[in-house]
């Protein structure tokens, strides 16, 4: 995970180095560029001095003419005939029957010094914008990302003791926090663990020491029996009677072991509080109507009217995720409905699916732990699905039951209200 992030990283470095490269080679071609453009002044103005200069010669004859004051011609001579021809540099004119030559130079019409200096000022804020949004993203998005890419390797060993820092940042805040939130819950799970399993192993202890007195009383009672000790019936009688005593107290003890061994080893809490009904079936069909429309099965959603329960909202989605997957685990994948039985002294949600195969008379054995029914046997699963909602619903002070009606089944879990 770490080389991985670091391959990441060092490959981020190298885009940062390229594009800094690009944006210094785009500095040197434009300013190579702005040097030596020379931008001509708009129009032919020299042509309009010529003009105006031959006029002149024709009026005054070229001793007359004064070049001090023009702007582009600088130099005027006769010329023979054979020199005819038109350059940038100079222009022919006849005047007077005779030839003149017009040496003149082009100016730049425009400042390019000023104009390379808006170019760079462009340059700059657009390399400074791109780089403000690369170290943005290092900041904001990838830093974070880096602290967080140990953390499921090291949840995987079973370290929950490093806490994950918070971050306000809007990627990755309420990320980070819900990391965090599910170390500190996986921490408290582990040690609630390891005081249920140190309290099961003392119990269990304790009954096995005590288990030994009786059953040493019967082991001693059945010998002096085997031999023929008590030779009275009635003393016979006594004996037999104080085994079946003994029994009957290693009976308890083996029912407080089985108790124990039923009882909540989940270690589920609940935060009851009042939340709306809408909450509640939003999460659930928000998710489902997708998983069920590429399962290609039919999910209903019934019209109900929203109201106040009362419960712990996170747990009652738990609850009826775990009915939704039994729907879609044992069902015959045709029909899942989500219904709200009208009922004067709770709040009734049931999920009810197409192809049960269930037994009617296993139908109250269903919400016990480690149960499975015959219609399971090929279908992996741990028997604790429907147990835990009981045990939730129970916590929830509420109820949950179940009916079968031909190969429909019904799984309706019961609400207080808020």
């Amino acid at each position: 995970m770490g080389s991985g992030v670091q391959v990441f990283m060092r490959a981020f470095g190298k885009m940062v180095c390229a594009v800094s490269v690009l944006f210094a080679a785009i500095f040197i071609f434009a300013n190579l560029i702005m040097l030596h453009w020379n931008i001509p002044e708009n129009g032919r103005p020299y042509r309009v001095e010529i003009n105006r200069i031959a006029l002149a010669i024709e009026e005054n004859g070229l001793q007359n003419v004064d070049l001090s004051q023009c702007e582009y011609v600088y130099h005027i001579e006769k010329c023979r005939d054979d020199f005819y021809n038109s350059d940038s540099d100079y222009s022919i004119r006849e005047i007077g029957g005779e030839l003149y030559r017009f040496d003149y130079a082009v100016k730049n019409g425009t400042n390019s010094s000023g104009i390379l200096i808006v170019v760079n000022i462009i340059l700059a804020v657009v390399t400074a914008a791109v780089f403000a949004v690369l170290f943005y993203i290092r900041v904001k998005i990838l830093h974070p990302f880096e602290r967080i890419t140990n953390v499921p390797y090291e949840l995987s060993k079973g370290n929950l003791t490093l806490p994950v820092k918070e971050n306000k940042s809007r990627f990755f805040g309420k990320f980070l926090w819900g990391i965090d939130l599910l170390r500190e819950n996986m921490e408290q799970q582990k040690t609630r663990e390891m005081e249920l399993q140190r309290e099961k192993k003392t119990l269990l202890l304790s009954l096995s020491h005590d288990i030994k007195t009786p059953l040493s009383a019967i082991k001693l009672y059945a010998k002096a029996l085997s031999k023929n000790l008590y030779s009275d019936v009635d003393r016979q009688i006594e004996i037999a009677e104080k085994i079946n005593e003994k029994a009957d107290e290693i009976e308890k003890y083996v029912t407080q072991i089985i108790t124990a061994s039923r009882e909540d080893f989940l270690g589920l809490e609940v935060n009851n509080s009042e939340f709306y009904l809408a909450d509640l079936i939003k999460n659930i069909s928000s998710f489902y109507t997708e998983k069920l429309s590429l399962l290609k099965t039919e999910f209903v959603v019934d019209e109900y009217r929203n109201r106040l329960l009362f419960g712990d909202l996170d747990r009652s989605i738990e609850v009826l995720q775990n009915l939704m997957e039994n729907a879609l685990k044992y069902g015959d994948g045709r029909s899942v409905e989500l219904l709200f039985p009208d009922d004067d002294e709770g709040i009734l949600i049931s999920v009810k699916n197409s192809g049960c195969t269930l037994e009617k008379s296993d139908l109250p054995h269903i919400f016990e732990s480690l149960w499975r029914g015959a219609n399971a046997e090929n279908i992996r699963g741990s028997g604790l699905g429907l147990y835990i909602c009981r045990q939730l619903m129970h916590k929830m002070n509420g109820e949950i039951f179940a009916e079968i009606d031909g190969t429909f089944i019904t799984v309706t879990a019961v609400f207080g209200r808020g």
